[in-house]
């Protein structure tokens, strides 16, 4: 609240709601941030679809922004009629479109309807907050206005703040504290400034970027890999950048620029004809494109990931609580701008997990461990979007189930057992539940239960060659690992089997498994003592060549990942030629089936262990 020359703050603004005028892009993430940070958050859009929209986009993205603010969410509304929205809030943003008009009125509105001692600021990533005053009348008003200019949360988490040149300057501290409760990293310009600091840099970037374009000197994938090389380490370019924010809002900043420092209108003419005038905008024109042509359908790869929760803060949890820390999330692989969303939370331990892609509609299924010295394993299943998540396998039905498959063909979940001592299959609703092998009775031998040559931890399957294939990884680091096959039929005793092949023994800690049927090459992650252990691994077991022999040598396989962070996870993807991996130490990787890897993810405080994917 002002009193003369000082400024006290909104009055009880820890219970007052956030509201964000703008339901677009921006607007969205913005709001995400306030509601990861405990607020209530109102979304103003007279767009209905805008509205709708802004809300899925929140509610699915959460978990990313939660992970930023380890706090407890707030709500989140969506709201058409202006005064209302603003009705009692300490803060309000515009994140409207950038065309000055509409900005002016916008403040006059403010000034008229939010509360006398809101703090009100603009997005406005090319106007200074002063140019927007026009119509405000009060001093008192535009003491309280500034600029937070949001850069792309939850990827770029900079908010650069400025006066209007009437700011009282108390509220720049004050919102600072604000944006680190947010999981932002605020920065205040040291006076007006169109553009800021970093956007005024950006816009010549942007602009001679789009001039090389018009020119035809270059190719959007030419630039972004020469940028790439030369000046980041992220796998982001200035065109795919401009297609993620939006073509159009770079149409309307660069008008700004235009008209405010008198430059030259070539490329932004170029950039009407051929793209905005053509509905590209970029991302946010998933069928049109943008700088980039829009992917196909299908050559997109959603990799679905477990964080098993051992990694996250212990802090202000209860030993229990620990137990239930992991999280399933998503993230599409060749999007470099992507952040991984969270579809399911408070999982305990989640470890194995695959897609049913032949049944409509699809589900994933995972195993949850549950607490290892105890008897109270599970596995669930949900759609894709994380909702109408049930049991397959009530807690307790499994000891400790790890890495899971699904028999797509014949509607069968195979999964391993760890301290259960065996491997296990059933029918997609639980129901048919089956003991396929057995390598002891845990509930008797407890002797057995403890050691871990007899866990079994990661199968595969192969239906053309009638058999399952499945780790028992040893002690930690013991060079005791073991991989086994056997037939798909249900034997009369699992614990004595006589089609038990023993396929390669020796490992250091061998963990997850995948089978190609094609060429008979079984992959395996080995979460070991260096150097052979943490490594990605392959033997071709069946029509083995004399090449595969060659390259089997030294060490009876080809090894063709090493520096895993305990590796786990392991899916095959034969569309890519390529694997995918996760370990523990929060990594997801893609792997080439020739070797080698690259890293797609690094999660931070997050310990990742089971992988899955599916194609949009």
């Amino acid at each position: 609240m002002l009193n003369g020359t000082s400024w006290a703050g909104p009055e009880r603004w820890g219970s007052r709601p956030v509201c964000i005028l703008g339901g677009g892009v921006l607007g969205r993430r913005i709001a995400s941030c306030f509601v990861a940070a405990g607020h209530e958050v109102r979304i103003r859009d007279p767009s209905v679809k805008a509205r709708d929209d802004s809300l899925a986009y929140v509610r699915e993205n959460l978990g990313i922004y939660t992970n930023l603010t380890f706090h407890e969410a707030g709500e989140i509304h969506a709201l058409e009629d202006l005064p209302t929205a603003v009705k009692d809030c300490w803060l309000v943003i515009e994140a409207v479109p950038e065309i000055l008009s509409l900005k002016e009125s916008t403040f006059a509105d403010l000034e008229k309807y939010a509360p006398s001692d809101c703090i009100l600021a603009t997005n406005s990533s090319s106007y200074k907050s002063g140019e927007l005053l026009a119509q405000v009348r009060q001093e008192s008003t535009k003491r309280r206005v500034l600029n937070t200019h949001f850069m792309m949360p939850p990827e770029a988490l900079i908010v650069e703040l400025m006066t209007c040149g009437h700011t009282a300057t108390p509220i720049f501290e004050f919102l600072e504290n604000r944006m680190k409760e947010a999981g932002l990293h605020p920065v205040t310009a040291l006076k007006e400034s169109t553009g800021f600091v970093f956007n005024r840099i950006w816009a010549a970037i942007k602009r001679e970027v789009l001039s090389v374009l018009a020119e035809g000197v270059s190719t959007p994938e030419v630039i972004d890999r020469m940028w790439i090389e030369q000046y980041t380490k992220r796998d982001v370019g200035p065109c795919s950048m401009m297609d993620s924010v939006g073509l159009d809002t770079v149409e309307h900043i660069e008008k700004h620029y235009i008209k405010e420092r008198h430059l030259p209108s070539n490329h932004l003419e170029w950039l009407q004809n051929n793209f905005i005038n053509k509905g590209k905008l970029g991302n946010k024109s998933s069928t049109e494109g943008g700088l980039y042509a829009p992917p196909a359908p299908g050559s997109q790869t959603k990799l679905l990931f477990l964080n098993s929760g051992l990694a996250e803060p212990l802090e202000g949890k209860t030993l229990d609580e620990t137990h239930q820390c992991g999280a399933l999330l998503s993230l599409t692989a060749e999007d470099k701008n992507a952040r991984p969303a969270r579809l399911v939370n408070n999982l305990a331990h989640p470890d194995g997990i695959d897609v049913d892609s032949l049944t409509q509609p699809t589900r994933m299924f995972w195993s949850n461990m549950g607490n290892p010295k105890q008897n109270d394993g599970s596995i669930q299943s949900a759609k894709l979007d994380g909702t109408d998540v049930k049991y397959v396998l009530e807690p307790g039905t499994m000891h400790t189930p790890k890495q899971l498959v699904i028999d797509r063909e014949a509607k069968k979940l195979y999964c391993c057992d760890r301290e259960g001592l065996r491997v296990v299959r059933c029918n997609l609703d639980g129901s048919g539940f089956e003991v396929l092998y057995k390598s002891g009775d845990w509930s008797n031998e407890p002797q057995k239960k403890k050691d871990a040559t007899y866990w079994p931890v990661g199968i595969t399957v192969s239906r053309k060659h009638n058999k399952f294939f499945w780790t028992q990884k040893g002690n930690s680091k013991a060079n005791q690992g073991r991989i086994f096959a056997a037939g798909l039929s249900v034997p009369a005793n699992p614990a004595n089997r006589d089609d038990i092949e023993l396929v390669v023994s020796g490992l250091p800690e061998c963990i997850d498994l995948e089978f190609d049927d094609e060429t008979g090459h079984l992959y395996w992650t080995d979460r070991g003592e260096l150097p052979l252990g943490n490594t990605l691994n392959r033997k071709q077991i069946i029509r083995t060549s004399e090449a595969s022999k060659v390259a089997e040598q030294p060490f009876d396989r080809e090894i063709l990942a090493q520096g895993l962070g305990e590796g786990i996870g392991l899916r095959l993807d034969k569309a890519n030629n390529c694997l995918y991996v996760a370990d523990l130490g929060g990594h997801l990787w893609k792997c080439s089936v020739d070797g080698g890897k690259e890293k797609l993810l690094e999660g931070e405080s997050h310990a990742y262990t089971g992988v899955a994917f599916y194609k949009v």
